[in-house]
């Protein structure tokens, strides 16, 4: 089944990257900057592109803010997770994974995926059960960094952590109840950073299966962050300190 990419940006993304599209539609009678730039990448990249009403457009994408252009593209494509580290390898970079292990909420994972990308993360891991789908929403809310950023599914999580410490990755897990705050860790070498779901947080055998885990202070009468807001925060402060350590 085709995957339905809602949206100005990422459609546009979608483009940009090479993605397989085969057909765009854009409500008629409609015009912008963003897209007219949609319309010239079509031409550009050979994608048929229609103009419908917009009605139709409701009924392919009825919950989603689609912006006046819809595009139908093969599902996306999960890459492997050796082949990512032999990319990161020939770059001579550090390697710098993020898990998520147990969010089931589409949003979420699209906003983390967007940071991710735009944090230089090398793949987003998501396993195969109890995780959101990798759809339309997904891609909608990660701005089109989908396109962009390596997804690896994974079928057991424990063997997976396992696998990668032996390899000589440090795996860091958030959790409420960590140790150390997260100013306070070192997250410098190679790094699988774990983000769980917003009501469970991360499985007990995954927990068991980090190295340290580390807590955001908490200072207002609420005792957590939203899991794509903590992943950020995160994930930024991996790269201030890889920025200090050169």
């Amino acid at each position: 089944m085709a995957t339905i990419i809602a949206g100005r940006n990422s459609v546009a993304e979608a483009l940009k990257a090479g993605r397989s599209l085969t057909k765009i539609y854009m409500t008629a009678d409609k015009d912008s900057r963003p897209l007219r730039q949609i319309k010239a990448l079509a031409r550009e990249k050979g994608v048929p592109l229609e103009f419908v009403k917009p009605e139709a457009m409701q009924r392919y994408a009825p919950d989603t803010r689609h912006q006046d252009v819809i595009a139908f593209a093969a599902a996306v494509s999960f890459a492997v997770l050796d082949d990512v580290l032999v990319r990161v390898q020939e770059k001579r970079e550090i390697p710098f994974l993020v898990l998520l292990d147990g969010v089931e909420d589409v949003h979420n994972m699209g906003a983390v995926i967007r940071t991710a990308e735009c944090a230089g993360v090398h793949a987003v891991l998501v396993p195969k059960r109890r995780s959101a789908p990798v759809n339309e929403t997904v891609g909608k809310t990660s701005a089109g960094a989908v396109e962009y950023m390596p997804i690896v599914q994974v079928g057991n999580t424990t063997s997976l952590l396992k696998s990668l410490k032996k390899r000589g990755f440090w795996t860091i897990g958030a959790h409420m109840d960590g140790e150390n705050d997260y100013f306070h860790s070192s997250l410098t070498g190679p790094v699988v950073l774990v983000i769980g779901s917003e009501g469970r947080g991360i499985s007990r055998l995954v927990r068991e299966n980090c190295d340290i885990l580390v807590r955001i202070p908490m200072f207002g009468q609420i005792n957590s962050l939203n899991a794509s807001v903590a992943a950020a925060l995160l994930m930024y402060e991996i790269v201030r300190q890889r920025g200090e350590a050169r």
